[in-house]
């Protein structure tokens, strides 16, 4: 364009007032849009375009592969991948056996027969299981009552694991840190 000494400038016209440009480059769109033999005009594709659908992709076939799986305690916690890769999760021991269902829960360390001769909560009205836990032990009352009032203003209780843990992360993993362990 230099060569011909010519000046581009761009600004906004009203669209379909009959300036001339506007209407030929409408009506070559059209055309375009409706031709179907069109070849491409472009070899190359960006990089970040080729990463992000190999990501997308990637993420597809890893969901396809969860819900194929069996693990069902995880899986209450995060039935959808996307909505996992999206928290910044810090995970404390506290935090793993929650959602993994394992680790120090009076249920779990009984079932496997490991260091217990019974699964009761310390509060005594029930077996120590992740549902215990959040919703039903009196021992650690005080601390589900924050957790529980954070969601109430604006959601009803009890929750579902996924919503509790992908909208109230930051309560949740406060309230894990928080509670007593399997103490007498």
């Amino acid at each position: 364009m230099e060569q011909h000494e010519w000046r581009v400038e761009f600004s906004w016209i009203k669209a379909h007032a009959g300036h001339r440009g506007n209407e030929l480059a409408d009506q070559l769109a059209k055309e375009a849009a409706n031709y179907k033999n069109i070849e491409e005009c472009y070899t190359k594709i960006p990089k970040s375009a080729v990463l992000s659908e190999l990501k997308e992709q990637s993420v597809q076939q890893w969901q396809n592969e969860w819900e194929r799986s069996s693990n069902g305690a995880i899986k209450s916690f995060f039935p959808k991948i996307e909505d996992r890769l999206k928290l910044r999760l810090n995970a404390t021991p506290y935090f793993s056996a929650i959602v993994t269902g394992h680790g120090n829960i009076k249920s779990y360390l009984y079932k496997y027969e490991i260091i217990i001769d019974n699964p009761m909560c310390p509060c005594r009205k029930g077996d120590q299981t992740v549902d215990h836990i959040l919703f039903d032990c009196t021992v650690i009352e005080q601390e589900r009552d924050k957790l529980k009032a954070a969601v109430t203003r604006t959601e009803n209780w009890p929750m579902s694991y996924n919503k509790l843990i992908i909208k109230y992360y930051k309560n949740f993993k406060e309230y894990m840190d928080k509670i007593i362990w399997n103490k007498e």
